[in-house]
């Protein structure tokens, strides 16, 4: 893949990842925030002010998420980003992440 692919794909996956996170919001309990500045998107819960931050790192093209629980890669292979050390899925992973650090169960799918 391309550096130029890489950034449109990263780029549609951090508006996508905002996009549930906001049905999500809509359509139940979960109160967060979300904040993007270029390749960063911040992701605050309202209720306790724990945060969540995905980038994207195009030298390594992967997508990077902190959270409370630890640090995180992701690899896109083809049709899905993947965890570098599990395999996990993204949207799985982040489905936990929000849940845990919101208390609010949340399952959020691309």
């Amino acid at each position: 893949m391309t550096e130029s692919e890489f950034l449109d794909l990263a780029d549609a996956t951090l508006a996508a990842i905002e996009g549930v996170l906001e049905k999500a919001c809509d359509e139940g309990d979960l109160d967060v925030e979300c904040s993007r500045s270029g390749n960063v998107l911040e992701i605050e819960c309202v209720n306790n002010g724990a945060k969540i931050i995905i980038n994207s790192q195009a030298p390594m093209q992967e997508m990077w998420v902190a959270a409370r629980s630890g640090g995180f890669h992701y690899k896109y292979d083809g049709q899905r980003w993947r965890n570098t050390r599990d395999g996990s899925e993204l949207y799985a992973a982040l489905s936990d992440i929000v849940s845990g650090q919101s208390g609010v169960q949340v399952t959020l799918q691309p």
